[in-house]
């Protein structure tokens, strides 16, 4: 997939943006904790975050944004909380559908989701399916999602091939592998945002990753609204990629 930089609609006609961006949507139930509140409320107000991040990357230029919306440690939760995880996915995708199609937003489900209770799973497939057709911002939800998982898979179908004499193992490359993820076809994230005040990856896109810029601020995700996400893209734009070189 080529997808060529683009250039904000808001800021001078030389400011490149990134094509494609990463958050990792952290903090809500801390949110809701310092506020009295159940960590639900803090899911619910994320998805209003969620809404604002993508509008604001539409609005930018951005071509891709990718969020980490569940991980499978997620499971180690309470199951009630589990529970109202999956109950709040469905409850997103039928109530921002109108909205995302409104802003001409495809939506695209990366990791394991399949295997999800089937209320959410079919929720996820009717999203993908009824926002195939839009042609602006592509926004990618990680959900049941493991970066380990994910190279684990990739590296697994290689050996299979390889065994089976589909694959010769001297034609085994970067790009075979890169060809076996999720984000088969896609350019690497060039920046990730996680706001939260945590400094890491928490098992998020670590191959994709791997020279993306990264904002990490003290920003709660429930607060994080548009003018959060374009300091984090002024913060890039100020930046010189340098890819190991220097």
């Amino acid at each position: 997939m080529s997808i060529p930089h683009a250039t904000s609609r808001k800021a001078s006609r030389s400011t490149v943006v990134p094509r494609h961006v990463a958050i990792i949507m952290d903090g809500n139930r801390r949110w809701a904790r310092a506020r009295g509140l159940p960590a639900i409320e803090g899911h619910r107000r994320g998805i209003v975050a969620l809404r604002e991040a993508s509008r604001a990357a539409s609005d930018a230029g951005v071509s891709i944004l990718t969020v980490y919306g569940f991980s499978t440690e997620n499971w180690r939760r309470e199951a009630s909380e589990v529970s109202l995880l999956f109950e709040l996915c469905v409850f997103f995708a039928r109530t921002e559908l109108l909205e995302l199609r409104k802003n001409n937003v495809r939506v695209r489900v990366i990791g394991d989701w399949q295997t999800l209770p089937d209320s959410a799973r079919r929720a996820l497939e009717e999203l993908q399916e009824n926002t195939a057709d839009c042609t602006g911002l592509l926004l990618q939800l990680a959900v049941n999602y493991s970066s380990r998982q994910e190279l684990d898979r990739a590296v697994r179908s290689i050996a299979i091939d390889v065994a089976s004499g589909a694959l010769a193992a001297e034609n085994v490359s970067e790009e075979t592998l890169r060809d076996r993820l999720y984000t088969a076809g896609m350019p690497d994230p060039e920046l990730l945002i996680r706001p939260g005040g945590e400094h890491r990856l928490s098992n998020f896109m670590l191959y994709q990753a791997a020279y993306s810029e990264l904002v990490l601020t003290e920003t709660l995700w429930p607060d994080f609204g548009r003018d959060a996400f374009n300091r984090a893209l002024h913060d890039y734009s100020q930046r010189e990629r340098r890819f190991g070189g220097a």
